[in-house]
């Protein structure tokens, strides 16, 4: 449960300080023998700001609800 936490606490910071993000695909456009021709392509996954809050704050309270209470 600890990793689940920590998984969504560092979503929810990339969510509020990045807003998303990207990653980039090679798509071939032309492919002749030794000639080969590829396309980089950018694709953007945003992340809204209020489901960022939200991923801090649910892995927070998962983080701290996994530790034993000190007796």
């Amino acid at each position: 449960m600890k990793v689940a936490g920590l998984i969504l606490i560092v979503v929810g910071f990339i969510g509020l300080a990045y807003g998303g993000f990207t990653y980039t695909t090679h798509k071939k456009e032309l492919d002749m023998g030794p000639i080969q021709v590829e396309k980089k392509v950018q694709h953007s996954i945003p992340i809204p700001p209020i489901l960022g809050a939200i991923a801090l704050v649910a892995g927070g309270a998962m983080v701290f609800s996994s530790r034993k209470p000190s007796e």
